[in-house]
């Protein structure tokens, strides 16, 4: 996390951290009932399991808790795809593997992902900068895994596309898991994508679980 976005007066940087972990969640569930302008910092501080005091040693403003949730989102999503990338060993499983694994991160954040995307606008320019920036790490990453585990294979502008449509497909189950839960579960999700990801780029699927 890129601290220095959000001063802290405590130096103690474990403790910030866990301090703002206990920040992310208790604003994520308040965003998510009242969204972030109906949000006060005092409701956040008593969400989180301190007082509004101890709060405004981890942060300044309100808007330096929807930071860092945006951010936390973006990290784990990097920490998710660095551990499922094989370098050593590039190939097509490792991208579905790497496929899979963002999914389920996705999964996982739904409500985070949703959060993020209807309260980003409330940002400030630079830090709203920032956060599409980490956006933009992310697909970057993406595209990287399928260059390295279809050498040669792909051109790179189609692994930039097919990068953001995978970026973009995690996402959808969050926005739209109301409507693709009636048709999928969330295996079928996966695999359909994953087929249908692996066929845009041209790699024979036979091999792949459908």
């Amino acid at each position: 996390m890129k601290q220095e976005q959000v001063l802290s007066s405590v130096k103690d940087r474990e403790l910030v951290e866990k301090r703002r972990n206990q920040m992310i969640k208790g604003a994520i569930t308040l965003f998510k009932e009242k969204g972030f302008h109906r949000t006060t910092t005092r409701e956040i501080a008593k969400e989180s399991g301190f007082s509004i005091g101890t709060l405004y040693e981890y942060i300044r403003t309100k808007e330096d808790v929807l930071f860092l949730v945006c951010d936390s989102i973006h990290e784990q999503v990097r920490e998710r795809m660095e551990s499922s990338t094989n370098i050593d060993n590039p190939s097509v499983d490792n991208l579905v593997a790497v496929i899979r694994s963002y999914f389920y991160l996705m999964d996982e954040m739904q409500e985070e992902i949703v959060i993020m995307y209807q309260e980003v606008k409330s940002l400030k320019k630079d830090t709203k900068e920032y956060v599409l920036e980490k956006e933009r790490e992310m697909v970057n990453m993406l595209e990287h895994v399928i260059l390295t585990c279809l050498p040669g294979k792909v051109s790179k502008q189609d692994a930039e596309l097919s990068a953001n449509n995978i970026f973009i497909q995690g996402h959808m189950w969050g926005f739209r898991r109301w409507v693709l839960q009636k048709q999928f579960t969330l295996e079928e999700y996966i695999d359909r994508q994953t087929h249908l990801i692996l066929q845009s780029l041209a790699i024979d699927t036979a091999s792949q679980s459908k």
